[in-house]
């Protein structure tokens, strides 16, 4: 799936390029471009991290009941 997000984004950014290129707003285009990469990084991280939780979550809850 990420492939397809990266896929959509490639074509993304080549449509906003060949727009700002066309209407002069270049600085415009790589502001954007940075924003986008840096929400998709905070994006990824985040999943990362809730995985992370989800399996030491269900790692505590199994612990618990072996004891119990």
């Amino acid at each position: 799936m990420l492939k397809m997000n990266n896929l959509l984004y490639t074509l993304y950014f080549i449509a906003l390029g060949t727009l700002s290129f066309f209407t002069g707003e270049i600085v415009t285009f790589i502001m954007l471009g940075i924003i986008l990469i840096s929400l998709t990084n905070i994006s990824v991280t985040l999943k990362e991290i809730l995985k992370v939780q989800k399996q030491k979550s269900k790692y505590f809850r199994e612990a618990r009941i072996i004891v119990e």
